[in-house]
């Protein structure tokens, strides 16, 4: 058997991974948070321990399919956090995330410390650094609704037009509607996480209600 030190080591580790990758979550106000992946992280490794101090008690290497059946499991409550919602499927790096949270904890719980240390970061990197990317290369575009409430439509159409044509980006289904004494401008365009708030900051304007919601494009 492991000794009891050994085995604190590997579930400590893996823990403290798993709290790291869910602070990042966190900080980005998504689901599985620090508990989260503490806890994910953590199961993963107790499991292979557990798998595998069986597997040395019974003489019976089979036991082993213990920890295999983790990736099941987690597969379960991945696809839990994926939810459709306004037309978009939200929720799929976070379902990732946890996947790779379990297979940190799985390393850990094998004794390779340098393999799950390794794992983190570049789970840290996807995360983080890789959203830097995404907006630099305006890979993450999504397609948006954008509905504005304002009484003086001429000069919300104006900046509109304005940040449209500076950012390049096209506006689809442009038309301006009455409603209850007020003007609706409505349009709907595919535009980034950095584009979006760009168009809230200089469209919006005292007494300018901006909604904003995303919605599916529907082929031509």
């Amino acid at each position: 058997m492991l000794p009891l030190t050994a085995i604190v080591a590997r579930l400590a580790w893996a823990g403290f991974l798993g709290a790291l990758i869910g602070i990042e979550r966190n900080i980005r106000r998504r689901p599985a948070g620090m508990r989260t992946g503490f806890c994910v992280s953590l199961g993963a490794a107790l499991f292979t321990v557990v798998s595998v101090e069986i597997a040395r008690r019974t003489g019976d290497a089979s036991t082993t399919r213990i920890a295999s059946n983790i990736v099941q499991g987690i597969g379960f409550l991945g696809a839990g956090v994926i939810l459709r919602e306004r037309g978009s499927i939200v929720g799929l790096t976070t379902a990732a995330t946890i996947f790779a949270t379990a297979a940190i904890g799985m390393a850990a719980g094998g004794g390779l410390f340098w393999v799950s240390g390794i794992g983190c970061s570049l789970t840290l990197f996807a995360l983080v650094a890789l959203v830097f990317v995404e907006d630099w290369l305006h890979l993450k575009c999504r397609h948006m609704l954008f509905r504005i409430t304002t009484a003086d439509t001429r000069e919300v159409m104006a900046d509109v037009h304005r940040v449209f044509a500076e950012m390049k980006v096209t506006l689809d289904n442009l038309h301006v509607t009455v409603k209850d004494g007020g003007n609706v401008v409505q349009f709907d365009a595919d535009v980034d996480h950095r584009q979006q708030e760009r168009i809230f900051a200089q469209v919006g304007r005292p007494g300018t209600e901006i909604e904003m919601y995303p919605v599916e494009r529907h082929a031509e």
